[in-house]
């Protein structure tokens, strides 16, 4: 790998007027943030983003860019893509994108072929664009359950590491995932999940390879992700295993006429089957503004992983396969030749009629924001291990940054993923600065905010049923009406510290489409709603949401 160089929206050398509307309204975060040209630096790793242990009350986490990205794109190299992988990178380049991966389905065509040529591929593209982070990954089928990306740090044995993983752990591979032989074998399954987990935290801890993460994929699509083997995931190796996707892939799946009447948004459009757990109702197999019920649902199974006080972070990509409205298919394959044997599907051909899709292209509609204050691989990865995420849909805002401060503090407090101890019945503020959209989005619409809603949740520690979904003290606590705000502006909550520790989430909409949320309008009295079959074109439905920040309350 060749050596980086900063974004050029982060680049003082270049000139202003050498970036389009969007670099120069990241140019602008940036330097509101304090970090414009040499102190927002390019680098390795930086200890700021791990996540701290702090003695004393009160906190100060530094001033943050966020970098934008996917961790979640397919490419040839996946059996059931379609597109070249420098139409991808391509693509992520117009969007915006700073940083992304390419997650290719398991297989073994995949494991024996694709994944060596794919990363010559990202090694080429690496040094010809430096200023692209470009990662690879594999799209993980977990043994009794769903799918994860899993991706490594750029060095020497990040194929190895995938291609080593991929043959003795992956569920599809082995015949244990749902439609297989040996997917009753419930027990047994679960259990290699975690020890694959494991296996991964062990190639961190002895160097084999810099870093390496998990998050989990679209996970309640078909309900077998149960809310105890989300937990034993996490448990296994809670530095590896750091969340899932809050709002899955193929978003573009029910824009009216696309794909018929009973399509969904993120192609959710499944039922229970056999291997889904039975514990979770015909709800959770919708999408609720294009987000995960798990997610969606206030009070609901991320809800109740916050509320044993634990950091499970949510992301929103692409999972791009075959973009809406696209003319490209897929190429024929030459005589004798397979995925199998060679890893590789031919390169698509241009038809000039649209084929059928459900995508949209890597930061055309979904983005995952890491907060990072310096520039590079590990940079993200340790930004996205802090839990310095936000995510929106139809690029909501430009900007968003979140701070929970002691009023008696002079500092700038503590930010999203992080932690603030305060003394009981102290007052706290919740500060929340906004930057409104600048721009037409890639569909022609300048986005509005229409409120940001502030969700808190009691912290109860580990639950006693592993199967809980359901955090019965979070609720909305507050909703700020923002409409026709323009520009950075903040708004100042104020919080008091009771008796017990607690966390804080936000999220927010353009108003189009809301409702009372799924546990009752004491609870969410304006949340996000399904749409009907069909009838769900995502870009008059957007919303972003945040990790959370705990308070650590102590007597």
């Amino acid at each position: 790998m060749t050596e980086q160089q900063l974004p050029s929206w982060a680049d003082p050398s270049v000139s202003p007027t050498d970036l389009d509307a969007q670099g120069v309204s990241r140019r602008g975060l940036l330097r509101r943030a304090g970090l414009f040209g040499a102190a927002f630096t390019l680098g390795s790793a930086t200890p700021a983003l791990a996540a701290s242990s702090r003695p004393g009350f009160g906190g100060d986490d530094p001033r943050l860019a966020y970098l934008v990205g996917d961790h979640h794109v397919h490419s040839v190299y996946s059996h059931d893509a379609k597109y070249t992988f420098s139409q991808q990178a391509k693509a992520a380049a117009k969007y915006g994108l700073d940083w992304m991966v390419f997650n290719e389905h398991s297989n073994f065509g995949h494991a024996n072929y694709g994944a060596k040529l794919e990363h010559a591929e990202i090694v080429k593209a690496r040094s010809e664009n430096p200023r692209q982070l470009i990662l690879q990954g594999l799209e993980w089928y977990i043994p009794a359950a769903e799918h994860c990306t899993v991706f490594a740090a750029p060095g020497p044995h990040e194929t190895d590491l995938l291609t080593q993983f991929e043959l003795a752990y992956d569920g599809k591979l082995l015949g244990y995932t749902e439609g297989s032989a040996g997917a009753t074998d419930t027990a047994r399954n679960e259990a290699h999940a975690v020890k694959a987990i494991k296996w991964l935290a062990e190639q961190r801890r002895s160097g084999y390879v810099d870093d390496v993460l998990v998050l989990a994929n679209h996970p309640l699509r078909l309900g077998i992700d149960s809310p105890h083997e989300m937990r034993g995931w996490r448990d296994a190796a809670p530095e590896i295993l750091i969340g899932m996707e809050g709002a899955p892939g193929a978003q573009g799946a029910a824009i009216p006429s696309l794909r018929g009447a009973t399509s969904i948004r993120g192609e959710y459009e499944n039922k229970p089957s056999a291997q889904s757990w039975a514990g979770y109702p015909a709800d959770a197999y919708l999408t609720y503004g294009g987000f995960d019920w798990a997610t969606a649902t206030v009070g609901g199974l991320w809800d109740s992983m916050l509320a044993e006080g634990r950091l499970f972070s949510i992301t929103t990509n692409s999972d791009n396969h075959r973009t809406v409205f696209d003319t490209w298919k897929n190429g024929d394959w030459p005589a004798g030749q397979n995925f199998d044997n060679t890893g590789k599907l031919p390169d698509p051909v241009n038809t000039d009629t649209p084929q059928p899709g459900s995508d949209f292209w890597p930061g055309e509609f979904s983005r995952t924001h890491v907060g990072v204050t310096r520039y590079g691989y590990r940079a993200v990865m340790a930004g996205l291990r802090a839990g310095r995420v936000w995510v929106d849909h139809g690029h909501l805002l430009d900007g968003l940054d979140v701070r929970v401060k002691r009023d008696c503090d002079p500092g700038r407090g503590v930010t999203l993923g992080g932690r603030l101890r305060v003394r009981k019945g102290e007052k706290i503020t919740l500060y929340v600065t906004v930057t409104s959209a600048s721009r037409p989005n890639p569909q022609g619409i300048l986005p509005e905010l229409a409120h940001v809603d502030v969700i808190r949740g009691a912290v109860r520690g580990p639950v006693s049923d592993r199967d809980t979904w359901q955090a019965p003290d979070t609720r909305v606590v507050r909703t700020r009406d923002v409409s026709g705000r323009k520009g950075t502006y903040t708004l100042r909550i104020p919080l008091t510290a009771g008796d017990e520790s607690f966390y804080v989430r936000l999220r927010g909409s353009d108003g189009k489409r809301n409702g009372t949320g799924y546990l009752g309008a004491w609870v969410d009295p304006h949340g996000p709603i399904p749409h009907a079959p069909g009838d769900g074109d995502p870009w008059v439905d957007t919303w972003f949401y945040s990790n959370p920040v705990f308070v650590d309350v102590t007597g």
